[in-house]
């Protein structure tokens, strides 16, 4: 469907990719549009209160805030997500006459976001193309009738969004097993499950195993999968902290990425007035799927290196008193194809060597990953064996050391520790039961991809999503969106519209919320909630302004009403007490998850507090053996059928998961357009394809019809050969439902096949 205006989608504009990041254009890209939007009041008071130890923590993403403060402690894209999230724009109550459900679902992301903030509840009835304003207590009323309704409570799915605070989320999973599932799908189903699952089955803890201080004292840090100048800005001063200090960077990935060739600090004189800092050290350009076999092949040559001198380069003591697996992970690695390895990486064995030989010389290792690995088939894998690389020289529980899987979303690391997964351990569950006295589910819910097929099944019959743009972010966009208009009902808790508001149930609620920006008073009295970061510091975040409009229920009041409103007394939860006084879920939290015993002290700190690790701390692996498990796993060769291409999807540089804040990415050289296709030079010419040329982007899934990205721009670009890279969520629609990585069930989003096959000349010209 064509979204286009003239206003907002002018002809695209493609230019070079840039060779660095940040610098004076990352201050004025970050400050144009928030004093533009805001002015220069309401900017100044947000921008000395991001990310500070007494304001509020960037909605953004995960990345830890360090030990020392700069008082301007942001990214451009934090400043962006921060401007669009505290923009005094709001929907106007007319807006819901004037626009119905049909005309909104031909609107992009885009369009849609910058109508504003949503402030008033609006509920669209069943047969009517329409939202109206609705009172919240018969919002509330409504969706409490429709779930007690239910034949089973395991007909509703209730899905968490990443930047859902703890004490909310602590809440709502204690809400949804009260009511009596585990349909607790959330976000990270969609990103890091595979690291989750990985990490849990080998060290016995799904999270990273350093801290910020960590990069600074690393001899080598690898960067896998990952474009940190766009997706974790903020990093890049860590890397360039781990290159001052002498250290190393090696960057392993699809495409080369601008922050990782080189970085200007805007807050030192060199990257203002300078060349900044050279990050990567290496660039290894690895085929998509890839990544499994590169490791396979280093650690390898680790172990041909100790063999050639025994007792000098594996860590034997580590190994043997933490660690089980090595005699076979040898064996198995013993047989290892290298001419298998250089088809799956498309590399040269000398890269390999050249990158086995940095890890050799390095006495402290940090790898770091996102989701170029995680949304691989053969992620879980691929991730057991980054840690296999670690463990053969002791490079977990040492400073400067270990694994450091880097999370997309403010709080989705926290939103887990405090109950939302579809599994939870039964130590987890066990004590919620016992501290509020209620039979706790013990069937294993829905995770993001069973919940679309519930949906396509008709077993899911009411969604409840809190936060989140759900049908923006699943895979397979039009099963997804299918499977959604199938729910009897289907309830967003909001701040400004999605996608996932226009393509709704049979009856749909919206209920606005406060932002994390702004103050949240509770009976006269400020509240605050806090986050948990990529390295399991736990701290506390207070809203700098008023908020945006009168009316507006935080996300703790809004699900304790929808409790109260649909279990009335049961249980005995003290539903009401928990929304006057956040430090009353903070005491039940304390008796309830490890780590928080001292919740209301600790959160208090200047700073807050740093969770315990086993693995980092004491070298303690919470696995059956009590040791780190080296694992064994076969490796896959993904294969490209003879004139197709290998496709991820990823974001540009303006915009933060599913929220686009321009039509640009001027890191990669695109300007005023989004539907492009990113293919090298070289696979074009085989493909008889011209740069420019307008294309369908299509993918192929056995068994399956076609799916179909009509009419993009074909953009030659330095990406790895066989390879293809388009803009999420567009892209999404080319992800088969099926496609799923082993063990976890995270969508295969950098491992699709696709075909191009050329618009015929003149067609769709109205909207290059």
């Amino acid at each position: 469907m064509d979204e286009r205006t003239p206003e907002s989608y002018p002809d695209l504009e493609v230019g070079h990719p840039k060779e660095w990041a940040v610098g004076v254009p990352g201050i004025l890209h970050s400050m144009e549009p928030a004093l533009a939007g805001m002015g220069l009041s309401r900017t100044a008071r947000l921008a000395l209160a991001i990310n500070q130890k007494d304001g509020f923590d960037c909605m953004s993403c995960a990345w830890p805030d360090p030990g020392h403060r700069n008082r301007l402690e942001f990214c451009e894209n934090g400043m962006k997500a921060t401007t669009w999230e505290a923009t005094p724009i709001t929907v106007p109550r007319e807006f819901w006459a004037e626009h119905s459900l049909t005309g909104l679902a031909d609107r992009g992301e885009y369009w849609l976001g910058r109508q504003g903030r949503l402030t008033e509840p609006v509920h669209k009835p069943a047969g009517s193309d329409h939202y109206e304003p609705i009172s919240w207590d018969d919002a509330f009323r409504i969706i409490a009738e429709r779930l007690n309704a239910l034949e089973s409570p395991d007909r509703a799915a209730f899905y968490t969004s990443g930047r859902t605070a703890n004490e909310t989320a602590f809440l709502y999973q204690l809400f949804v097993r009260a009511f009596g599932t585990n349909n607790l799908p959330d976000c990270s189903n969609m990103c890091h499950e595979s690291t989750g699952t990985a990490l849990l089955s080998t060290i016995g803890i799904g999270k990273s195993t350093v801290h910020y201080d960590d990069f600074a004292k690393a001899d080598l840090v690898i960067v896998m999968g990952q474009n940190p100048g766009t997706n974790h800005p903020r990093m890049l001063t860590a890397l360039e902290e781990t290159k001052r200090a002498g250290g190393r960077v090696v960057s392993v990935n699809v495409l080369p990425e601008a922050g990782l060739i080189r970085y200007k600090n805007p807050q030192r004189v060199r990257g203002i007035l300078g060349r900044g800092t050279a990050i990567a050290d290496r660039f290894l350009q690895i085929r998509s799927g890839g990544d499994m076999a590169l490791l396979q092949a280093v650690s390898r040559r680790v172990l041909d290196a100790e063999d050639a001198a025994p007792g000098t380069v594996l860590d034997h003591d580590f190994l043997d008193r933490h660690t089980v697996g090595l005699e076979a992970f040898r064996a198995h690695l013993a047989d290892l194809d290298e001419a298998a390895v250089l088809a799956a990486t498309g590399l040269r064995a000398d890269e390999i060597d050249a990158l086995a030989a940095d890890y050799l010389a390095a006495d402290r290792v940090i790898i770091t990953w996102a989701m170029g690995l995680t949304q691989q088939r053969k992620a879980v894998p691929t991730i057991r064996e980054i840690v296999n690389l670690l463990l053969l020289r002791g490079n977990i529980g040492k400073p400067g050391a270990g694994a450091s899987p880097i999370r997309g979303h403010s709080n989705v690391q926290g939103d887990r520790t405090m109950g939302i997964w579809e599994k939870m351990p039964e130590r987890f569950l066990a004590a919620l039961e016992d501290e509020f006295r209620f039979p706790v589910p013990r069937r294993e819910g829905a995770d993001s991809l069973q919940t679309v097929r519930g949906l396509q099944r008709g077993d899911i019959e009411v969604f409840v999503a809190m936060g989140g743009n759900f049908v923006g972010a699943i895979s397979d966009t039009d099963a997804a969106e299918r499977a959604m208009r199938g729910a009897k009902l289907t309830v967003q808790v909001s701040t400004k519209l999605n996608r996932s508001h226009v393509v709704t149930g049979e009856e749909a609620i919206i209920l606005p919320t406060l932002g994390r920006t702004e103050v949240d008073l509770q009976d006269g009295r400020p509240q605050f909630v806090s986050v948990e970061d990529s390295v399991c510091a736990v701290h506390a975040s207070h809203g700098a302004i008023p908020p945006v409009a009168e009316g507006l229920l935080s996300e703790v009041a809004i699900v304790c009403r929808l409790a109260e409103s649909t279990l009335g007394d049961r249980h005995g939860i003290p539903w009401r007490e928990f929304a006057r006084d956040y430090d009353l879920i903070r005491d039940r939290i304390a008796r309830v998850v490890p780590g928080f015993e001292s919740f209301n002290d600790d959160v208090r700190r200047k700073g807050g507090f740093v969770l315990p690790n086993g693995p980092r701390d004491e070298r303690r692996f919470d696995t059956p053996t009590g040791r780190a498990v080296i694992t064994v796993n076969e490796l896959e060769h993904l294969e490209r059928p003879e004139g197709r291409l290998i496709l991820q999807t990823l974001r540009s540089h303006d915009q933060f998961n599913t929220t686009i804040y321009s039509l640009n990415d001027r890191y990669r050289g695109i300007r005023k357009g989004r539907d492009v296709v990113f293919v090298h030079p070289d696979d074009l010419a085989e493909l008889g394809i011209a740069d420019g040329q307008r294309v369908d982007v299509v993918s192929e899934w056995p068994g399956e019809p076609d799916r179909r990205m009509p009419n993009q721009r074909v953009v030659a670009y330095p990406t790895a050969r066989g390879c293809a890279a388009a803009y999420y969520p567009e892209a999404n629609v080319l992800v088969p439902l099926a496609s799923a990585a082993e063990e976890s069930n995270t969508p295969v989003s950098k491992a699709v096949i696709v075909r191009l096959e050329a618009v015929a000349a003149g067609a769709g010209a109205d909207v290059s």
